[in-house]
């Protein structure tokens, strides 16, 4: 499986590869056989301490609704068409006479709220951890780096608004966040970002659904470019590997 259904916003996992230059960005800090990336980050011991941070037991819905009207980036579309499946001319079926409606869905899944795996996104048909697309792609389901490999998310989470740091709406597209960017809005707002947080950055581009769909569907350039990226694992990021998850509004980050 490449991607699915399971987080209220648009990620990409990025393996941790150490210091910018010094170390092929091919190959994973935790061996040949890795396909998690920075999920590794996530122990128990930090599971555990995550779920101590709960006070009030509120919870924040990140997703967006997914519809035919729903913005894609070309040339994705989504459909959904809701059937009631032997039940046309009947009161219903079987003594109970039960009734349902059930959804037959034709799109690609690359739309709305999603989980992408590391077999996503490559360079040069080259993939996490050296995985060659020949080798693990097929039109079936990738036979590496599925998104049923990554694990289940329970971790701190840091909220950074990038749309107040660049006091607009919507932060412009192409716009990298680098270290120095992140590590100013982190002191602005007087937060720590620690090794396996889960870091949300707020960038503003769902408020474009339904106003400016076009540019919501052709803005595929998320404010983490592999610019941003190098400079996560350079010496200026005190040491500590960065790799990031992105999105289109809300863009998540392993630390």
């Amino acid at each position: 499986m490449l991607k699915a259904f399971v987080l209220g916003c648009s990620v990409a996992l990025l393996g941790t590869i150490g210091t910018a230059g010094a170390q092929d960005w091919t190959k994973s800090k935790w061996g040949p056989n890795d396909e998690i990336g920075a999920a590794n980050y996530m122990t128990p011991e930090l599971v555990v301490k995550a779920a101590s941070l709960i006070k009030t037991g509120k919870t924040y819905a990140l997703g967006i609704p997914v519809d035919s009207k729903t913005p894609a980036y070309p040339p994705r579309t989504f459909k959904i068409t809701i059937v009631q499946p032997g039940q046309a001319g009947s009161p219903g079926l079987g003594p109970t006479k039960t009734t349902y409606n059930d959804d037959i869905i034709d799109g690609w899944v690359g739309i709305g709220s999603q989980l992408d795996g590391l077999g996503h996104i490559g360079v040069e048909h080259v993939y996490y951890n050296g995985n060659k697309l020949a080798d693990f792609a097929d039109p079936t389901g990738l036979k590496k780096l599925g998104i049923e490999k990554i694990p289940p998310m329970v971790a701190r989470g840091v909220l950074l608004d990038m749309a107040a740091y660049y006091n607009t709406d919507v932060v412009k597209e192409g716009t990298a966040f680098n270290v120095k960017e992140i590590e100013e809005v982190a002191k602005k707002q007087g937060v720590e970002i620690r090794q396996g947080d889960v870091v949300i950055f707020h960038t503003g581009w769902l408020g474009l659904i339904g106003k400016d769909d076009k540019r919501y569907s052709a803005g595929d350039s998320d404010p983490l470019t592999v610019a941003a990226n190098s400079a996560f694992t350079s010496p200026k990021g005190r040491g500590r590997s960065r790799r990031l998850l992105r999105v289109r509004d809300y863009t998540l980050s392993f630390y």
